[in-house]
């Protein structure tokens, strides 16, 4: 009972990002008043292997988003190289998954993201490099995820984009925001992702 009660406080410790909003039910007559935490809406997009990926897809399992193009010159090769860290720190465990949304979608189909996913060394079970619909994946990033995503001709490469990775739990709230291109943020992703591992049984 004790182990449980402090497991409990140590995931309760990762914050909830983004707007509550609050919700009014009447019971009994009563005026109840809830609150609701933000969370990623439902999605469906397409992985490197042609599969229709969606909310459900993690469902009982935490896992890591972020955004990128495979022609990036700038940060997304870092930031792979150092999602790469945290990916092979839990490369047993598959309570964790990483989902990785290209914002040149127009180029990226999913033979290039295989041919992506294929450089890097990772498997399609657990890190989804998934493409669809521009506007479906420009307002995920800025709605659900909260990071911008757009494209930008004064940009290299042609696109802006946040380079932060996002630690999702089961609830599908986000409960940590980490820079990507910082090698040493990772092994702060790695100490979160262990906390909210506790919470899966």
């Amino acid at each position: 009972m004790l182990s449980l009660i402090s497991c409990t406080k140590e995931i309760n410790k990762l914050p909830i990002y983004g707007r509550s909003e609050i919700t009014k039910k009447v019971i009994n007559g009563e005026v109840i008043i809830d609150t609701t935490n933000h969370s990623i809406n439902r999605f469906s997009f397409f992985n490197q292997d042609s599969i229709e990926i969606t909310r459900e897809t993690f469902d009982n399992a935490i896992y890591v988003a972020d955004f990128f193009f495979t022609t990036c010159p700038t940060i997304c090769p870092i930031m792979q190289n150092n999602l790469l860290l945290v990916y092979n720190e839990f490369s047993e465990n598959n309570n964790v998954k990483y989902l990785s949304h290209t914002i040149n979608p127009e180029y990226d189909n999913s033979k290039i993201l295989k041919k992506y996913a294929q450089k890097l060394g990772v498997s399609s079970d657990r890190w989804h490099f998934v493409t669809g619909e521009i506007e479906d994946i420009y307002k995920i990033a800025k709605d659900s995820y909260m990071v911008s995503a757009l494209e930008d001709e004064n940009e290299p490469g042609g696109f802006l984009h946040s380079g932060t990775f996002l630690l999702v739990d089961t609830n599908k709230n986000i409960r940590g925001i980490y820079d990507g291109t910082n090698e040493t943020e990772m092994y702060r992703l790695m100490r979160d992702i262990k906390i909210l591992l506790k919470s899966i049984s």
